[in-house]
């Protein structure tokens, strides 16, 4: 299975606080499964560190990719049908990161991987 982790399923993946549930862990931890993610979460990440409401041990550029690296994840790129996609959904979920992501999720037929359960309203297929 393709997953794409939520911006907060990455957080909590990089920086354990046991807030991933049974299904998520599992699904990270199947070897089966290829993990990706986005470029918009990168964004999301920065400018939430930029904010200073996420604190990390070091500055994005340096943090992201190692956790990447470590955790096996792979990038997926913003690409120009994800963006149009995000426009045509559902105004259930008003969120654009959230919307992007959901977006990119169903364009690449990806499941997310996220707590966020408007993001299934926006019609992406989720695991949490």
């Amino acid at each position: 299975m393709n997953v794409l982790l939520d911006t907060c399923a990455f957080i909590w993946l990089a920086m354990p606080q046991g807030r991933l549930s049974t299904t998520a862990t599992n699904v990270i931890n199947d070897p089966g499964n290829r993990l990706f993610l986005s470029d918009v979460s990168l964004w999301e990440v920065t400018l939430k560190h930029s904010s200073g409401k996420l604190p990390l041990p070091a500055s994005p550029r340096e943090w992201a990719p190692l956790q990447m690296q470590f955790h096996r994840l792979e990038r997926w790129p913003l690409e120009a049908d994800a963006i149009y996609r995000s426009g045509e959904l559902p105004r259930v979920h008003l969120d654009p990161f959230d919307r992007l992501l959901a977006a990119q999720a169903i364009e690449s037929g990806m499941t997310l991987l996220s707590p966020d359960a408007p993001l299934s309203l926006l019609g992406a297929s989720r695991l949490w």
